[in-house]
């Protein structure tokens, strides 16, 4: 098992620059000062958060579209939705980077550092053995992605020709793959599976789409690299808080059937992702964990 153990944590200010969607600030209903305790720890709603005045959030960097260190400050798709519950709370969000591996387990969660996790992750049923999950927020397809000089056609084909597959490690892309007799070659983050496919350490990638959209719009990449398959896998991702906390969950909840219902989830998918796709956006709706 691939482990990030040398990963050190970091945090960073949350601050996405859609217009209209700034964090308010925390008031004296939100948050009250008791001195050298910090504050007040019960958001708006009787929200409890780990430290207050802020919505920890753990994720795991980079993984663009949805969550990468842009002008020194983490943004993204779901850091632009988890901002969204934060000012419902009337608080600001905090970002932790953490090793993937602990998003299974609740870890860090349950450890008392973070209030939810979002990190592009979808929802199933061995991880919802220990967290609680969000509503679906976005259904995710599998890409391959390849060399164009490799004359691979297909997943199949990377087998047929005994090729170099790679994947993220600890993602249902790896899954993917070992469920379906290939020796992918672990990479740690997204961006150094990317950059393995690059550099030729391996001929072929399974990746969420998204990424690989994201990843294509750079014209040099585009010219060197394609999509060859588009794997349907029934993904939906979604945030997680620790068991038992019903009344985070609810606001999560809250503010991504808001943000269908008023227009602000599509204008986020365009800013982060590419032209809006219905399809990808699940009804916010509590889903049935996979076991994908």
């Amino acid at each position: 098992m691939h482990t990030f153990s040398g990963r050190r944590t970091r945090i960073r200010a949350a601050i996405t620059a859609t217009a209209g969607l700034a964090l308010v600030a925390v008031g004296a209903s939100a948050c009250t000062s008791t001195g050298n305790s910090g504050g007040s720890k019960t958001a708006v709603g009787g929200v409890e958060v780990v430290k207050a005045g802020q919505l920890t959030t753990c994720t795991h960097l980079p993984y663009p579209p949805f969550q990468s260190e842009i002008g020194g400050k983490v943004q993204g798709f779901d850091v632009s939705l988890v901002d969204l519950v934060a000012k419902d709370l009337g608080v600001k969000q905090a970002v932790v980077d953490t090793p993937f591996e602990n998003f299974k387990t609740g870890a860090f969660l349950n450890s008392g550092q973070c209030d939810l996790a979002a990190a592009g992750m979808t929802i199933t049923a061995e991880r919802a053995k220990h967290v609680d999950f969000s509503a679906p927020y976005f259904n995710a397809t599998q890409a391959v992605l390849v060399d164009k000089k490799s004359g691979l056609t297909s997943l199949a084909d990377v087998k047929a020709k005994g090729r170099k597959l790679g994947a993220q490690a600890q993602t249902t892309g790896e899954d993917y793959a070992k469920k379906r007799g290939f020796d992918a070659v672990s990479f740690e983050s997204s961006d150094a599976l990317l950059n393995g496919l690059r550099t030729g350490q391996v001929q072929a990638v399974i990746i969420d789409y998204p990424v690989v959209q994201g990843w294509l719009k750079d014209t040099t990449n585009a010219g060197a690299f394609k999509v060859v398959d588009n794997l349907n896998t029934g993904e939906q991702y979604g945030f997680t808080v620790k068991k038992g906390n019903t009344k985070l969950l609810a606001a999560i909840n809250k503010a991504l059937a808001d943000a269908k219902a008023d227009g602000t989830y599509k204008k986020l998918y365009e800013k982060w992702i590419g032209p809006y796709d219905a399809s990808a956006a699940s009804p916010a709706a509590t889903a049935s964990p996979s076991a994908s």
